[in-house]
């Protein structure tokens, strides 16, 4: 009995920690573990490993976090993501950083022409979506998408979809800073490391000193 309740005890602490270290994320990501005075954006493009180590090199960011958006389940997770798009929410500085600017790094992070998927990771839950909070930032997307169709640079439809911002869950604390945290792991090596160095070279201006 006696082992069975220090076992109880040992798997409480550790799911309370893992709740703790979830959290985290969001709690740390403006001055003194304040959101105060950042705003935020939300977007899917692929990989929210990926996506969120982009978002991450760029200056005026603070923080970016992994999970799911864009569905209908009201709590999704990574095996059942109930129509949710892995996405990245993006705490900015407004001053350092416009959302415009975090357009930009969206159009040139990605292949914006490919549906449901980007690269190998195929799939509704890798479609490309920017989530628009209020009318401004519909425009701004709007226009961007817009603007790259006309510049002649693919040939084909820009598939990114603009939806109105609904709902975002944090995923799981294993996906948050993957790549950082994994930089051994085979995806990270072939994968997310690439599309990262060739975000940099298109953006250089906006990445962190």
């Amino acid at each position: 009995m006696i082992r069975t309740s220090a076992i109880f005890l040992l798997f409480l602490g550790a799911a309370l920690a893992a709740c703790a270290k979830t959290s985290s994320k969001t709690q740390g990501a403006g001055k003194d573990g304040s959101l105060d005075g950042l705003a935020v954006a939300t977007f899917a493009s692929g990989c929210f490993w990926c996506v969120e180590a982009i978002y991450e090199s760029v200056n005026g960011v603070h923080e970016a976090v992994s999970g799911y958006s864009g569905g209908e389940s009201k709590d999704p997770s990574y095996r059942n993501k109930g129509g949710h798009a892995e996405s990245v929410q993006v705490y900015y500085d407004p001053k350092v950083v416009s959302f415009a600017d975090l357009i930009e790094v969206y159009f040139n992070s990605q292949d914006p022409t490919q549906v449901n998927g980007q690269g190998n990771d195929r799939g509704a839950a890798y479609r490309s979506i920017i989530f628009y909070r209020t009318p401004e930032e519909k425009q701004i997307a709007e226009k961007a998408k817009a603007d790259l169709a006309a510049s002649g640079k693919y040939d084909r439809p820009i598939a990114a979809e603009i939806q109105p911002f609904v709902h975002f869950k944090e995923a799981e604390d294993y996906h948050q800073d993957f790549e950082r945290n994994n930089p051994d792991n085979p995806y990270v090596q072939n994968v997310s490391i690439p599309r990262l160095e060739r975000f940099k070279q298109q953006c250089p201006a906006l990445i962190k000193k």
